[in-house]
């Protein structure tokens, strides 16, 4: 697809625990398919929905997601939702996004996993009003929602990733070898530093 002069920019939130090459692959989708320039990572902190006492800690989730996209310069790592009041939410985010830069053309990158709890999210009514919305395709997830007709959502035909950061983790903890799954400079910072290796 033909870029326009709107240089967009994809918002890809999440925790990130680990990256893996699945992320990276769905972030290229968006910069080679579509009209958008460059992806920016954002990091999330804590996830309201997600309690999990796997997490790698802020700092070392950043590293691996910067060790990943290294080699891309389409690709670009952000750490804003460090600051911010937790627990992190989309639309706080973007609000403070919109106020250091306000002439960007930012869009929004989920996965239709998320597009069906969206009426969940904070403030998801503005959210739509600030933000286009690109959805790529997750295994299991195909069930119609409200949002599928709304103007500002767009359904696109990225490729279905059914690997997972949670796959990664437990085959990680179970002593398996998960090095296919992640960029080389991810998985040897991980075997390194022994990451997820004693997790319940």
């Amino acid at each position: 697809m033909s870029k326009n002069s709107e240089n967009k920019t994809g918002l890809f939130f999440g925790s990130f625990n680990p990256v893996h090459t699945g992320h990276l692959i769905i972030a290229n989708y968006f910069i080679q398919y579509t009209d958008i320039e460059n992806v920016r990572f954002i990091v999330s902190p804590q996830n309201p929905f997600k309690a999990d006492e796997s997490l790698l800690d802020e700092q070392t989730r950043l590293n691996l997601v910067r060790l990943a996209t290294a080699n891309n310069s389409s690709l670009v790592v952000s750490d804003i939702e460090f600051s911010l009041e937790q627990p992190s939410y989309t639309y706080n985010t973007l609000e403070k996004l919109f106020s250091q830069e306000p002439d960007k053309k930012f869009v929004l990158i989920i996965g239709s996993d998320n597009l069906e709890e969206f009426d969940r999210w904070k403030h998801y009514e503005k959210i739509l009003e600030m933000v286009d919305i690109y959805i790529y395709p997750r295994p299991g997830f195909a069930k119609k929602t409200p949002f599928d007709d709304h103007p500002k959502v767009h359904h696109k035909s990225a490729p279905v990733m059914e690997i997972s950061s949670t796959f990664i983790r437990k085959a990680i903890a179970g002593r398996k070898d998960p090095r296919y799954f992640l960029p080389e400079n991810v998985y040897n910072e991980i075997m390194k530093k022994g990451y997820y290796k004693n997790l319940q």
